[in-house]
């Protein structure tokens, strides 16, 4: 049974910054990839960034694109979400995501979740 465990989810004000952190009871060289989403209050879970594992490249979404860097550390099993320049619709709830079958930014490409990290920007 693969766990993922979110940290460090906070309030903070617009312009701020958090890294959020991913521990993966597996060896995280062995996913294909990883990935962050987030879901706000009635909306749909939103892609906001993965990486691939043989490779390390990252991809990100539109919204986060320039402000958000995902990275990794092999030797502890974790990623990493470092969010700059927070804005009040960055509010949501962000779940980490790992993959045994490829590198997509689809939700339905991840086999296993965290339980999610609140964060919240307040303007």
């Amino acid at each position: 049974q693969v766990q993922l465990v979110e940290s460090g989810g906070e309030l903070v004000q617009a312009g701020g910054s958090l890294r959020l952190s991913c521990a993966a009871s597996r060896r995280t060289f062995s996913f294909y990839s990883m990935a962050w989403f987030r879901q706000a209050p009635g909306k749909e879970r939103e892609f906001v960034a993965r990486i691939t594992w043989s490779s390390g490249r990252t991809y990100y979404g539109g919204s986060v694109q320039g402000r958000f860097t995902m990275s990794r550390d092999n030797g502890v099993n974790t990623v990493y979400l470092q969010m700059n320049s927070l804005a009040p619709e960055d509010t949501a709830v962000y779940y980490c995501a790992a993959s045994d079958r490829g590198s997509y930014s689809s939700a339905l490409s991840y086999d296993y979740w965290g339980q999610g990290t609140q964060v919240t920007v307040s303007s």
